[in-house]
């Protein structure tokens, strides 16, 4: 990616408007990690610490990584206590860990699908054995579900959202997203970014992961929430080194 994704008015749109992802699958994600309390958690695409600040409070040694330097500079001012770092798959490495835990398909914002392939790898080879991986991923039924969306908006306190969704191949699914955020003189900036998401078959994952000594599976929730349409859950456990 030659620009991070989430510019800085975006990820404070995502930081204010988006944050029901993770209230919604932080019992689910919790629930799975409790056996590994005490261990070291690596967190993928972190975002603004939405999900953070939920395995902050359950009491898990964490380290929490994003490659959007907005999103890390949110997080940071919001909880200056966690050890937040910049990661960008799949060439940085990934901390040897206990658990490793994503929320909000981080991997779904690579350029190709082997991208996410090697960062899969990357992941299952910075497990300890017994260490637990609980990710989410979008599959190629996101992109179906949603080929007929259009465009859609959204509008907050100082800022709003209009987002125009395409489907230009079955592994692609695009937003093109146009920013509006009031300045202190009450006029609006605007910036535009674009999203490109490669989606996954995900019945591949687990064969993916397999080689290199995680179990996993797909599901279709962390626990009991309901997640969208084509996301999917995929939580698995190292059992060699």
């Amino acid at each position: 990616m030659d620009e991070p994704y989430y510019h800085p008015d975006l990820a404070r749109i995502h930081h204010l408007g988006f944050g029901f992802h993770a209230e919604d699958t932080a019992p689910g994600v919790l629930a799975l990690l409790e056996p590994m309390r005490g261990g070291l958690v690596v967190e993928i695409g972190c975002g603004s610490g939405l999900l953070t600040r939920h395995l902050v409070g359950a009491g898990h040694r964490l380290i929490a990584t994003d490659a959007s330097p907005a999103m890390l500079d949110i997080a940071r001012a919001e909880q200056p206590d966690v050890d937040f770092r910049r990661l960008t798959l799949p060439g940085d490495p990934v901390p040897e860990a206990d658990a490793i835990v994503g929320v909000g398909h981080a991997l779904n914002y690579l350029d190709t699908i082997e991208q996410v392939e090697e960062s899969l790898i990357a992941l299952a080879e910075a497990l300890r054995p017994g260490g637990v991986l609980a990710i989410d991923l979008c599959d190629m039924e996101w992109a179906a579900f949603r080929a007929e969306e259009g465009s859609i908006g959204w509008v907050g306190e100082d800022w709003a959202l209009v987002t125009r969704f395409s489907v230009p191949s079955p592994d692609r699914y695009v937003r093109q997203m146009a920013t509006f955020t009031q300045t202190v003189d009450g006029t609006y900036r605007r910036d535009d970014e674009r999203h490109d998401n490669v989606m996954v078959d995900v019945a591949t994952v687990p064969g993916i992961l397999a080689v290199h000594g995680v179990e996993a599976t797909v599901r279709d929730a962390f626990g009991s929430e309901r997640l969208p349409v084509g996301l999917k859950a995929i939580v698995g456990q190292k059992t060699a080194p």
